[in-house]
């Protein structure tokens, strides 16, 4: 018999790729009330990131900026090289991590363009992009090696059932892939992230205090999900496994769903609107004819 392999053991040998979609979209009523607070996010973001590559020199980083209006990646730049200047007591390599997602967020912020109404996060798109991102690094990880992927969601926006679909797929498919989902909410408690988190065996939290959000991104999200049935972690949230409808994006409990596309309604409508299936209208039950009795002859 083989013997088992310690997952501690199995952390410390392989690669560990974390990568963080981050909200920048500025209708979080986070951001509206005090626009500060999006630079005390961004500077924990950074020491969290860092903390996660100063933990093993074979970890690695990514960090990808989710506004109302495109998605982008802040953190690796290969195409662009950030001019770097020795700084005594920092490490270069955090000293990059630093300066090249200010840098990109910054010019990202500068040419966005104006907001004249709230507007929803392209949170799903980002997360997609992430596990593409993981994709592709997976395929070129050197045989015998393990690569351990997880993504992390730090968001202060609203419920967005709008992309119900795409979250579910991107749900599903990391569960396939075997990566973890997990989301550090910092106003709302969105359900259909908790459904991620929970599909996944992800961690959500809610942060109660801005200002500890280092601390609470160092106690609950840099330990790998290999360790975290060691450590005394905030319970799980009762998940809401509501589906939203497709026709108000709004959480339903009951409602009807295409045979077609699956799509999920509120109220019937004779033709979906997502595939343009025609559906027969129920009508009455036909009413059989009663048999007359033949009077029997004598």
């Amino acid at each position: 018999m083989e013997p088992e392999q310690n997952p501690s053991t199995e952390t410390e040998s392989g690669i560990d790729l974390l990568v963080i979609v981050l909200d920048t979209n500025p209708s979080q009523n986070i951001v509206r009330q005090n626009p500060q607070n999006l630079t005390q996010i961004l500077e924990a973001v950074i020491a969290f990131g860092n903390a996660h590559l100063m933990q093993k020199a074979q970890n690695k980083l990514a960090v990808i900026s989710c506004s109302h209006h495109a998605t982008n990646f802040l953190y690796p730049q290969p195409r662009r090289q950030v001019e770097l200047r020795q700084i005594d007591g920092q490490y270069e390599a955090f000293s990059l991590v630093e300066k090249t997602v200010k840098q990109q967020l910054g010019s990202i912020l500068m040419n966005a363009p104006s907001l004249n109404a709230p507007s929803e996060s392209l949170l799903a798109g980002s997360m997609a992009m992430a596990l593409c991102y993981i994709s592709r690094l997976q395929r070129n990880v050197a045989a015998g090696v393990k690569m351990h992927s997880r993504i992390l969601v730090l968001t202060g926006s609203n419920e967005c059932s709008s992309q119900y679909m795409t979250f579910m797929n991107v749900f599903f498919t990391a569960q396939k892939l075997g990566i973890t989902i997990d989301t550090c909410a910092l106003d709302k408690t969105l359900s259909l992230l908790q459904q991620g988190c929970d599909i996944t065996t992800g961690q959500f939290l809610k942060v109660t205090q801005l200002d500890g959000l280092l601390q609470y991104l160092l106690w609950v999200f840099l330990p790998a999900p290999q360790m975290r049935h060691k450590l005394v972690l905030p319970p799980p949230p009762k998940v809401d496994y509501r589906a939203s409808c497709f026709c108000h994006r709004e959480l339903i409990d009951i409602g009807y769903v295409c045979s077609v596309c699956l799509s999920v309604f509120c109220k019937y409508s004779p033709i979906c609107t997502t595939c343009h299936t025609i559906f027969k209208t129920p009508g009455p039950l036909p009413v059989k004819a009663k048999k007359k009795k033949k009077d029997k002859q004598m």
